[in-house]
C-alpha cells in the first residue's frame, strides 16, 4: 500500500473480522483473543504501518488520518471493504474515524477499551494513566509488548499520540452510522468507564459491554469474554441484516 508492504495475520474459516491494534502494539499482542474469534471466523489481525512487520517511513504514518487512510485502502485492496472491525485503544479510535470518512468501507464496529473520547488527555496524562494500569496486566503480556513498542520506536508513537491529544472526535462520532459495540473493562486505568460512557452518547445507537476485570488490554486478559461480546454481537448484526432490519437499535 502507497509502497508499503503491510502484513496481516491471517488465521480462521468463517466471515471476515479485522483486528486493528492499538498504539505501538503488533498483531502476535493478539494471539489469545484472535485463537478465540476464528473459531467463528477468518481473523486478519492488521499491523497498521510502521507497527509489527508492516514497513513506515521515517515520516510517515505521521497522524490518526494517515492509519484511518492506508487501513481504508487496504480493506479496499483485500477484498475486505464491509468487513467488520474490531479496534483496540487507538485501534478503536481508528475505526470510528475509518467508519466516519469511509462510510461504505465496514459494516460493523468493535472497540475494545478505545480512545476517541470528546476529551482526549496530553501525552502526559496518557503516559501516566498507562504506568498506572501495567501493574494490573498479564506478565506474559508484557515481553510481546515491549518488542512491539521497540518496532514502532518513540518517535513514531510520541508523534501519533500528540496527534491523538489534538484529534477532534466530536463532530466524526456523531457521523459513525454502522453497528457499534463498545467494550469496557472495569480494572482500565488508561480509558475509565466515564470515557465509554460519552462515547455512547455520541454515537448513535452504540451498545456498551462492561468486562469484569478487564484491563486496558481486555483482548490479552479476558479473550473469551472479549471475543464472546464480539461474535454475538456480529450474529445479532448479521440477523437483522438477512432480515432488512440493519438499521435496528441494539438495546444496553
Amino acid at each position: 500500500m502507497n509502497g508499503l508492504q503491510t502484513h496481516a495475520w491471517v488465521r480462521g474459516k468463517g466471515p471476515p473480522l479485522v483486528l486493528v491494534p492499538g498504539l505501538g502494539c503488533a498483531s502476535w499482542m493478539y494471539v489469545r483473543v484472535s485463537r478465540e474469534l476464528s473459531r467463528e471466523r477468518t481473523v486478519y489481525v492488521y499491523d497498521p504501518p510502521g507497527h509489527g512487520f508492516s514497513q513506515g517511513r521515517r515520516d510517515y504514518p505521521r497522524s490518526i488520518e494517515d492509519l484511518t487512510d492506508h487501513l481504508a485502502q487496504w480493506l479496499v485492496e483485500c477484498g475486505l471493504n464491509c468487513a467488520p472491525l474490531l479496534g483496540h485503544s487507538l485501534g478503536g479510535e481508528v475505526v470510528f474515524d475509518l467508519a466516519a470518512r469511509y462510510p461504505t468501507c465496514t459494516s460493523a464496529l468493535i472497540a475494545c477499551a478505545p480512545t476517541g473520547i470528546p476529551e482526549n488527555p496530553s501525552v502526559t496524562m496518557q503516559f501516566l494513566r498507562l504506568l498506572r494500569d501495567l501493574p494490573h496486566e498479564r506478565l506474559p503480556l508484557l515481553l510481546p509488548a515491549l518488542s512491539a513498542y521497540s518496532v514502532s520506536g518513540p518517535a513514531l508513537m510520541l508523534r501519533l499520540a500528540t496527534d491523538q491529544s489534538q484529534h477532534d472526535t466530536g463532530p466524526l462520532l456523531s457521523r459513525v452510522r454502522v453497528p457499534t459495540l463498545l467494550l469496557d473493562g472495569d480494572l482500565d486505568y488508561v480509558i475509565r468507564s466515564w470515557t465509554v460512557r460519552d462515547l455512547r452518547r455520541a454515537i448513535p445507537d452504540a451498545l456498551v459491554k462492561t468486562v469484569p476485570g478487564g484491563t486496558h488490554a481486555l483482548t490479552d486478559s479476558h479473550p473469551k469474554t472479549v471475543a464472546r461480546y464480539t461474535l454475538d454481537f456480529l450474529n445479532r448484526v448479521e440477523a437483522h441484516t438477512r432480515s432488512g432490519d440493519a438499521g435496528a437499535v441494539f438495546p444496553a
